[in-house]
């Protein structure tokens, strides 16, 4: 339904992080500060070594500005070549808000990407304010 850094509406693609805390980090980007909700989860997923993977090259990348926000429409076109190339289920691509993190991008529509083990919601929450003594 909705676009992302790398992928444009109606492209299916997953996005997941390599930690919580960066997955927390995205999440919070596209929030206001009296937005985020109480309820909370965070959802583990193994990707099996048996999955094969493709690891953007930054220095392929197009756009000289890539984190930029909105995001630029090349970057779109890449993620949309990359779904579907079907060459891989997971793409490794830098994090926007920490270009030396990782963020998997998850192509459903690949026939391996059933391998993926997902775990259950979990309760997730965060502190962001210190309270006032």
């Amino acid at each position: 339904m909705a676009g992302g850094r790398w992928n444009y509406p109606g492209t299916a693609i997953v996005y997941t992080s390599a930690t919580l805390s960066l997955a927390a980090l995205e999440f919070l980007f596209h929030l206001g500060q009296h937005e985020i909700p109480r309820d909370m989860v965070s959802v583990p997923a193994d990707i099996p070594d048996s999955v094969a993977r493709t690891a953007l090259v930054l220095e392929k990348v197009p756009e000289r500005d890539w984190r930029r926000y909105p995001p630029l429409a090349g970057l779109c076109d890449m993620g949309r070549r990359w779904v579907e190339s079907m060459d891989t289920a997971v793409l490794h691509v830098p994090s926007a808000i920490i270009p030396t993190e990782r963020n998997y991008l998850l192509n459903p529509a690949h026939p391996v990407f059933r391998e993926i083990q997902v775990g259950p919601p979990e309760p997730f929450s965060l502190r962001l304010v210190t309270p006032r003594h």
